[in-house]
């Protein structure tokens, strides 16, 4: 049966001159955005504040999670390889001092992109000097040596998402992705850098409060410095269904738990993505 969305949980759209030229500026360059292939629901907001998640090597992504509004194929287009310095150049006329970059998987090339990855990080750096960089990666198929491409273009953040509580990955994920591979790339990432680590988990998927805190403690155990927690909305008749809409009093919950386990910075809140307005969160004045 379908759960009905409560009235609370509802966005204005706005539309300014911002958002206008955000949009013109991405199009001309053939960019993507996050904002607009997984149809966050705070893309008005974000780009009326001058803030977009870039999404690179292409618009479609070679795995199914079935809470994702991303296209899928087994044979994407091929890379760009014009994207690292277009990117940079959109990220300069935009004039950002943070931004967010994360990718579709693409298990159908050699490298899993990873190299491009890395290009991308570099030349934005390269044409932004003291820019901070987020990055928000795939899993590379637990492949320790493409983990350390990304780590070698230091990043500020790097961040990955388990996106779900344990027993609900196979039902939510694509079969490549599971919660013990996730957590085997947060943990090397600080074993090989001091870099920050981030990651994300939905809800409303069916999980429990147990469940929920019991991924929460697993990620402090391999000492994930930030968290985002928002609700899953569903993008279309496609993929699954809601179980549940989480109330802003649990959500803040969550939070006071978060912040009494160690983590850095908890974002939680229906509406947060873990990308949300990044660069205004406590982590640019923290790595700054």
């Amino acid at each position: 049966m379908q759960v009905l969305k409560p009235e609370w949980l509802t966005i204005k759209p706005l539309t300014s001159d911002n958002y206008i030229l955000i949009k013109e500026r991405l199009n001309k360059l053939k960019l993507h955005t996050v904002c607009e292939e997984a149809h966050c629901p705070n893309i008005n907001e974000c780009w009326n504040s001058g803030t977009a998640t870039f999404m690179i090597m292409g618009d479609t992504c070679t795995r199914g999670c079935r809470f994702c509004a991303v296209k899928t194929s087994f044979k994407p287009r091929e890379l760009d390889k014009e994207e690292s310095i277009k990117l940079a150049e959109a990220i300069k006329e935009m004039n950002l001092d943070y931004v967010v970059i994360t990718s579709v998987n693409r298990d159908d090339l050699l490298d899993q992109g990873a190299n491009h990855f890395a290009e991308c990080i570099k030349k934005v750096r390269e044409i932004n000097p003291g820019i901070l960089i987020e990055v928000l990666i795939p899993d590379f198929s637990g492949n320790l040596d493409l983990l350390k491409i990304i780590i070698d273009a230091k990043p500020n953040v790097i961040a990955h998402n388990i996106e779900t509580v344990k027993s609900l990955q196979k039902k939510v994920r694509d079969p490549r992705a599971n919660y013990e591979q996730s957590l085997f790339i947060l943990k090397n990432i600080k074993k090989f850098s001091n870099i920050y680590t981030k990651s994300s988990i939905m809800l409303g998927l069916g999980e429990t409060d147990d469940e929920v805190i019991q991924a929460m403690k697993d990620l402090r155990e391999i000492n994930v410095d930030f968290l985002t927690i928002g609700q899953y909305l569903r993008p279309s008749k496609q993929h699954l269904e809601v179980e549940e809409y989480i109330k802003p009093e649990k959500f803040n919950y969550f939070k006071a738990i978060g912040e009494e386990l160690g983590f850095k910075y908890v974002a939680s809140g229906p509406f947060v993505r873990s990308s949300y307005k990044a660069g205004e969160f406590f982590i640019k004045s923290l790595i700054t």
